[in-house]
């Protein structure tokens, strides 16, 4: 499993911005706020739909939970799947709002 800070997602998304942010927190914590730029797939259902949205294993995913234990998991979920560009954000949500990374709700 890779894990990367926020800085490095942050650059990483400004120098590739088809890399995709993914949310993997609960329905209602998504909807209470999230990165700006995230897409939400829930942990319970990624491995059913991660293929589904995203068919090409080489995409670059950075996930992100509440504080980066639950996109440990799906990170290593996704790389059984077979995905090869796939990363946890140490801190996840928390670690971003302590950062200033733009979010909604």
């Amino acid at each position: 499993m890779h894990e990367i800070s926020v800085a490095e997602a942050r650059a990483r998304l400004a120098a590739a911005p088809e890399t995709v942010l993914l949310d993997v927190r609960e329905d209602h914590e998504w909807q209470a706020g999230h990165a700006v730029q995230a897409l939400h797939l829930g942990k319970g259902i990624l491995e059913r739909d991660l293929e589904k949205l995203y068919p090409d294993v080489t995409t670059e995913i950075i996930m992100y939970c509440g504080g980066g234990f639950r996109s440990a998991l799906t990170c290593d979920a996704a790389r059984r799947m077979g995905y090869k560009n796939v990363y946890s954000l140490i801190g996840g949500y928390k670690g971003m709002t302590a950062a200033g990374w733009p979010t909604t709700s």
